[in-house]
């Protein structure tokens, strides 16, 4: 079983930065791949950012160039640093384990959540 858990999210001003981490623990032979996920009040759950074992990220068009992901392998944790925050940003995170076979397909391990709320 894997257990992952998800900190650092807040109420913070548009323009202003969180920094959200994801710890996971459990039976975890190798991690291929992980992904930050949000949704938005009303909306369905978005991939946002994803990182592979080899260090390859990918980003949603609307984060480009203000979140960035990254990982600390020996503890198996993933970050995702938020900055110049939009009220769009708004909704709760989850980061999730999974794989890259051309394509990021989660496995269905999810964390708790953690709500990001940017105001105007």
């Amino acid at each position: 079983q894997v257990q992952l858990v998800e900190s650092g999210g807040g109420l913070v001003q548009a323009g202003g930065s969180l920094r959200l981490s994801c710890a996971a623990s459990g039976t975890i032979f190798t991690i291929n791949a992980m992904g930050w996920y949000r949704q938005a009040p009303g909306k369905q759950r978005e991939l946002v950012s994803t990182i592979t074992s080899a260090g390859s990220t990918t980003y949603a068009d609307s984060v480009k160039g203000r979140l960035t992901i990254s990982t600390d392998n020996a503890k198996n944790t993933v970050y995702l640093q938020m900055n110049s925050l939009k009220p769009e940003d708004t909704g709760v995170y989850y980061c999730n384990l999974g794989r890259w076979l051309g394509a990021y397909v989660p496995y269905a391990y999810w964390g708790q959540g953690t709500q990001v709320t940017v105001s105007s």
